[in-house]
């Protein structure tokens, strides 16, 4: 008997959970869930532009360093010996400032997305995971994004030589399978990095507001959040 008490007190448990979660949420109207919403999306944005679109914002943070891709960073240690650390270290750097540089652009898109949040998004979303909104935000914003971002990063990167070395090199180096599809080209690669630290620093600031809502200073937060603990 013991064998079935237990997973019907899981399930009863879960069924509880669920309705608690509803009935906290009860007192909450569909403006002040969309408007909390917004304005964590809000903080993420501004949080993450300002602590990445800056001198040093990627390359001085080992979290969202931009390293070679793996093609090149397992080799290293042989290009170094044939005396091109020098490049690789030029390399790095300039990924990472372009990043800089690029990441600032996508204010605007954030934004634009934010603004675009409906009740039914609103929904979706609310009583989901600690990074659920951060999750919603980057399948809206994601391509958008990436258009807005890739003509900065190439802008940057082709002030660098190797720039066009490395696509040339990794686009032979994948016809043999030596070089992943998506590092093959060398500002695709970048954007991309820049945009898993956009949302990755975008997820942390939801995570925090989830955590201490009061801290993050808005009535709507305080009330749509501390309903949910």
């Amino acid at each position: 008997m013991r064998f079935f008490i237990r997973p019907f007190l899981i399930a009863l448990t879960l069924m509880y959970a669920g309705t608690v979660a509803a009935n906290n949420l009860s007192g909450i109207t569909s403006k002040e869930a969309v408007t909390a919403l917004r304005t964590t999306l809000d903080k993420g944005a501004d949080a993450a532009v300002g602590s990445l679109g800056k001198a040093d914002g990627f390359l001085g943070n080992p979290a969202v360093r931009i390293k070679l891709p793996d093609y090149l960073e397992n080799s290293k240690g042989m290009l170094k010996m044939m005396g091109m650390g020098s490049q690789l270290d030029q390399m790095e750097v300039s990924m990472n400032r372009a990043a800089e540089a690029a990441v600032p652009q996508a204010k605007a898109v954030l934004k634009k997305t934010i603004q675009n949040m409906t009740v039914e998004d609103a929904k979706q979303v609310l009583g989901g995971g600690d990074t659920a909104v951060t999750d919603f935000f980057r399948s809206k914003s994601q391509s958008d994004l990436f258009a807005q971002l890739l003509p900065i990063v190439k802008g940057k990167t082709a002030q660098v030589g190797l720039a066009q070395q490395y696509n040339a090199l990794a686009e032979k180096g994948s016809r043999f399978g030596l070089v992943k599809a998506e590092d093959a080209n060398l500002e695709s690669y970048v954007t991309n990095k820049a945009l898993d630290a956009l949302f990755l620093m975008v997820a942390e600031e939801e995570k925090a507001i989830r955590a201490n809502p009061v801290a993050a200073g808005s009535a709507v937060l305080k009330k749509v959040f501390g309903s949910m603990k």
